[in-house]
């Protein structure tokens, strides 16, 4: 038995589980979920079987469905057993609640009635697929779930093109061949991009390469499972490593190392770890 039952303070309680692997769950999870007053689940059928595995018993309190099609009535009952003092569990079906998954409107209302509000952190399928992809880190932007429409995706994907960070989606397996043409067709088929499949599960699969590339790879496969794709930042074809250079050489003398760094980096849309190597080179010479 890998849990201990522990007082937990009144409040609604977000609990990370796993994305695949019933074992990535953490020890502090488990705590939480054997001590709650009450359970509330995206599914209940997957809480039920994740908490038998680890032999968590549910021992009589009430495990009560969320997600999108609920009631406002579960939410008000949510409400009502934490305003009377009780310890309320929610958790997604999988992973982090409210990541691209139900759970914002109860956070919400808990906080608009004042109740506490805490989480016990666990695995994100974005987080998991930006550490195996390959892709810059540095920044960011999670984009959840693309529009089903094609016209309305590719709006999307226009509004998206120049953000400085590597772009993160959730997407169908229905879906990936016509969001990696549409995605190829807007933000470039060269840019590089990463499909990133059934995480910590027995067929885990990462596919790397360009958008191009890998819109014809999949176009003759059938992916199953839950797929993150994610995607390199815009790089400008213009500036040549000469131009950095010549601006981090005049920043050098006006500031510090790493405020020239950053101001070059962010003004030419490149990797600050590239700009600080051509600092160390520069300041050698």
């Amino acid at each position: 038995m890998n849990f201990q039952n522990v007082p937990l303070a009144a409040g609604l309680w977000f609990v990370g589980v796993p994305i695949g692997t019933a074992r990535d769950i953490t020890l502090r999870a488990l705590d939480v979920l054997a001590s709650a007053d009450m359970l509330v689940a995206e599914d209940t059928r997957s809480l039920r079987h994740l908490m038998d595995i680890h032999e968590v018993p549910l021992g009589g309190r009430p495990l009560i469905a969320l997600h999108d099609h609920s009631g406002d009535g579960v939410i008000r009952r949510v409400l009502e057993a934490v305003g009377s003092g009780q310890s309320v569990v929610y958790a997604s079906e999988a992973g982090m609640p409210l990541i691209a998954d139900p759970g914002f409107e109860l956070a919400r209302a808990a906080r608009e009635n004042g109740l506490m509000v805490t989480s016990a952190p666990g695995p994100s399928a974005v987080l998991t697929a930006l550490a195996l992809a390959g892709l810059p880190t540095d920044a960011f932007f999670f984009a959840g779930f693309l529009p089903n429409a094609k016209a309305a995706r590719r709006a999307t994907l226009e509004g998206l093109r120049d953000i400085p960070g590597t772009l993160a989606f959730y997407e169908s397996p229905k879906r990936l061949v016509a969001m990696l043409g549409d995605c190829a067709e807007v933000l470039g088929g060269a840019r590089e991009a990463a499909v990133c499949r059934e995480l910590t599960k027995k067929f885990e699969e990462v596919r790397r390469g360009s958008l191009q590339e890998l819109a014809g790879a999949w176009a003759d496969r059938r992916p199953k499972g839950e797929i993150v794709v994610l995607i390199d930042r815009a790089r400008s074809a213009d500036i040549s490593t000469s131009d950095i250079k010549e601006d981090l050489t005049a920043a050098l003398e006006k500031m510090s190392m790493r405020d020239a760094v950053d101001m070059v980096a962010q003004a030419h849309k490149t990797p600050r770890r590239k700009v600080y190597q051509m600092a160390l080179e520069l300041t050698k010479e």
